[in-house]
């Protein structure tokens, strides 16, 4: 069995999972590759999404050879058979255990960004990987799930050799596998696409998944408009979308929270897509807010490769524009902009037209100088953050917003760069993004 890529194993191992949803299952990811296969999984079965961060502790003088594993909540599983062959002594163990500990705390912190682990006691944990190979991660990520208060432990994968998946099914309550090839190699030859999953798109998938639980902003939302508008929506839509723009076809992401009364078109930059996993951590935001998102891309694949067409601002707009015209058609609610790089130029100009009646702009790092003469024609109101160790894109903000006759705020991200990878600067990016939309979108009285 060959997988497209991690997102397709997810879906194909959600239909083998069907059967536990009314257990009210939480699916835990193991990071990196674990966690979109999981997402796909959590998604399909309506349940909870968390990573399970397992750090293996090794032998010292052998690290293959592990001698137990550490969870977070100071789980701590250890092989006593291993330590006294290997006559360890406490010196040793505590050593490794120090070390991996500080690493396993790291990860938790990048992975959820402030989120807070969740209660796994008397639940049914679905532990997911992207494949197997020698089963030993996989293993010890059982024993901590269960150490930390499973009831019932499920390991689920798409790809696995023989003989590991015999062992494991005798160290969990239940395995799933979907292929287990004799002609086994590594995980990845049964992928067309196994690129690194970064931690980025790690965190991404996380804040993507946390939407389930709806903040009080996505509440404060609703109860403010619900009665007056015909634009909200009763269920959540998420689909992938393909949009007629200018004579070309654009794939995109729809997502849309049940009760939404506005959408925020995503217009990247240069050598980005719509899986960008910095904008998909703005958009995971805006829809914990209750705000519907649209990723899509302005170019295809072969205009892409291209580089002088990212920069053709002029026909984004036209694209962004046209595309705008295909969501009012679905969509009958206020619809804002979020760009990034020469994004943010093409958000703006398409603002610019005289008929463009966007409800609000917010530009992440932008490049607002390609929208040139048009700036003063743009209506809605403009949010444009910088990162503060970015002094050219500062100075190209700057003068930006003095053109700009709309209402316009100028924010600087202390200490970011142009990327904003730094540690909780694309954080704050999403809180400057979802306050900038909901008020200006959603809050407001309307007639």
């Amino acid at each position: 069995m060959l997988f497209t890529d991690r997102a397709d194993a997810g879906h194909r191992l959600a239909e083998s999972l069907g059967h536990l949803q009314g257990e009210e299952p939480v699916v835990l990811g193991l990071p990196r590759g674990g966690v979109p296969v999981a997402f796909e999984v959590a998604r399909a079965l309506g349940a909870p999404l968390d990573v399970i961060v397992v750090r293996k502790l090794g032998v010292p003088y052998q690290r293959e050879l592990g001698f137990g594993a550490i969870g977070e909540g100071g789980v701590r599983v250890i092989s006593d058979d291993i330590v006294r062959r290997g006559r360890l002594d406490q010196a040793d163990l505590a050593s490794v255990e120090h070390a991996e500990a500080a690493e396993l705390t790291r990860q938790a912190e990048r992975f959820r960004a402030g989120r807070r682990r969740l209660d796994l006691t008397g639940r049914t944990a679905i532990v997911v990987d992207d494949g197997i190979a020698t089963g030993a991660t996989a293993a010890a990520a059982c024993q901590v799930v269960r150490a930390q208060g499973a009831a019932r432990v499920v390991l689920a994968v798409p790809v696995a050799p023989p003989d590991a998946a015999e062992r494991l099914r005798g160290s969990t309550d239940e395995f799933v596998c979907l292929s287990t090839p004799f002609a086994f190699s590594a995980v990845g030859e049964w992928y067309q696409d196994f690129s690194q999953t970064p931690d980025d798109e790690v965190v991404s998938l996380l804040a993507q998944a946390s939407t389930a639980g709806a903040s009080g902003a996505r509440a404060a939302a609703q109860t403010a408009v619900a009665e007056e508008s015909d634009a909200v929506t009763e269920t959540d839509v998420a689909e992938e979308v393909a949009i007629d723009a200018a004579g070309v076809r654009l794939t995109g992401d729809l997502t849309v929270p049940a009760g939404a009364v506005a959408v925020v078109m995503f217009a990247h930059g240069s050598g980005s897509s719509r899986h960008s996993p910095r904008n998909r951590l703005v958009a995971a935001a805006l829809n914990e807010a209750g705000l519907g998102t649209l990723l899509f891309d302005l170019l295809t694949p072969a205009e892409e490769a291209h580089r002088s067409n990212v920069f053709d601002t002029e026909t984004l707009a036209e694209r962004l524009a046209d595309a705008t015209g295909w969501l009012r058609g679905r969509f009958a609610g206020p619809i804002g902009y979020f760009g990034a790089s020469t994004g943010a130029a093409a958000a703006l100009r398409a603002a610019a037209t005289p008929d463009a009646d966007i409800g609000a702009v917010v530009s992440r790092g932008g490049r607002p100088d390609l929208a040139g003469p048009l700036l003063p024609a743009v209506r809605a109101p403009t949010l444009l953050i910088v990162g503060g160790n970015d002094p050219l894109v500062i100075d190209l903000n700057r003068e930006a917003e003095a053109a700009l006759r709309a209402e316009t705020r100028l924010e600087i991200v202390p200490g970011a760069t142009h990327l904003f990878e730094e540690r909780g600067a694309l954080q704050q990016v999403a809180d400057l993004a979802r306050d900038w939309f909901v008020g200006h979108m959603v809050t407001p009285a309307r007639p």
